[in-house]
């Protein structure tokens, strides 16, 4: 892949690309990190293009994170907490990483943040942002370069309220991420909940969910339904012809990764993020024309975030001058100068970031592509709710 990188994959299914590497080929001054995410499966949609955007981001960097010989070990999750945690156990003792990054989903970041941690090697977060770990029992070895939970959904309560809607019907999966979700929005709504609901995680068929969410007549649906549940979910919604009656708001699950499956279904519904592809900052503008050149397709936020990854951790190293010295690199990392799809970039006290959220909404271009516009910023410089509870000063 690189001539400046080793790569191994260790847990993933056959046909995934692995370029296996001798150890006795590894220096002691090689810098090691194992990124876990999720490539198997219906969830394979959002690890993949994680992988993908890590890997340009290694490219656009010459393949050595801070000048170091680099060696990435990718780990297949299979969207497991066991499979997750056995991962991290062959990265750590086996491999001897310094990081273990990537991460969609909170359950997993709960179940492998504890032995990560402990082991004193850092773990940084590519996507999950589970609030347990945000506030109490945050910890001087755990990163977030994307988001905590409930940030995003706080915006569109705030957004919900300011355009007077007077009762939602929300919804998400039963998980971490998905509780995190619906609590984060009700803390900024200020208007009436006419239903929650919690459904299976990776659930298929909405069709009950939804006749319990007609029956209940609200003025908006907000839902968080990422990857392939939110694609069933929406097209279901409008094939139901409830996209014209109620109007249906979103996070984290009208992006590009559904658009193309959705297209017009998904047309006029708003949502809200920390980022999107047509910020006007440089380094997004090289990061999605080189991904659209190298994988023909619009890159969705998990690739953003896993791009900024590699741009946080080859800034941090840089700024340390290697990985042998954990408290140089660790207030290297809290400095949080690296350049960054979203802009500007600063870590609250926790380790989470402090960063605008934005209005998005999906529209159909005049050339039939079906992309999400910015339409303003919610909250600016936002940081979360947990960190006042984080026992951290720096």
């Amino acid at each position: 892949m690189f001539k400046q990188i080793l790569t191994r994959t260790i847990g993933l299914v056959s046909g995934v690309a692995m370029a296996a590497m001798a150890a006795t080929s590894v220096t002691a001054e090689t810098v090691k990190v194992g990124f876990i995410t999720t490539l198997s499966g219906p969830a394979g949609i959002i690890g993949k293009p994680m992988k993908n955007a890590f890997e340009l981001g290694l490219e656009h960097i010459g393949g050595r994170l801070g000048g170091m010989d680099t060696e990435i070990i990718y780990g297949d999750d299979k969207r497991k907490p066991d499979v997750a945690k056995q991962l991290v156990n062959k990265m750590i003792k086996r491999d001897r990483v310094q990081f273990v990054s990537g991460i969609i989903w909170s359950n997993l970041l709960m179940a492998v943040h504890g032995p990560v941690t402990r082991s004193k090697t850092f773990l940084i977060s590519s996507n999950a942002g589970p609030s347990g770990v945000a506030g109490k029992k945050c910890s001087k070895d755990f990163f977030n370069v994307a988001f905590q939970n409930d940030m995003m959904p706080e915006g569109m309560g705030k957004y919900m309220t300011a355009k007077k809607i007077s009762n939602v019907y929300l919804m998400a999966p039963n998980y971490q991420a998905g509780k995190d979700m619906l609590k984060g929005f009700k803390r900024m709504f200020k208007g009436k909940i006419t239903g929650e609901v919690y459904t299976k995680l990776g659930q298929k068929d909405y069709q009950a969910e939804i006749s319990a969410l007609r029956a209940a007549k609200p003025s908006a649906v907000f839902v968080f339904l990422p990857g392939g549940m939110g694609i069933n979910f929406i097209k279901q919604y409008a094939q139901a012809g409830l996209s014209s009656q109620i109007p249906l708001y979103s996070a984290y699950t009208v992006d590009a990764i559904s658009l193309p499956a959705l297209k017009d279904a998904a047309v006029g519904t708003f949502g809200v993020q920390h980022w999107s592809p047509d910020l006007g900052n440089s380094v997004n503008r090289r990061f999605v024309s080189d991904y659209r050149k190298k994988y023909g397709k619009t890159p969705p936020f998990y690739a953003a975030q896993a791009y900024d990854t590699v741009m946080f951790l080859d800034n941090a190293i840089r700024k340390a001058g290697g990985v042998g010295d954990r408290e140089k690199l660790r207030t290297a990392m809290r400095v949080g100068d690296f350049s960054t799809t979203r802009g500007t970039f600063k870590f609250n006290n926790n380790h989470f970031p402090v960063q605008n959220i934005y209005l998005r909404e999906a529209v159909k271009e005049a050339d039939g592509s079906y992309v999400t516009k910015t339409r303003g910023v919610i909250l600016s410089a936002h940081g979360d709710a947990y960190a006042k509870s984080c026992g951290m000063k720096w």
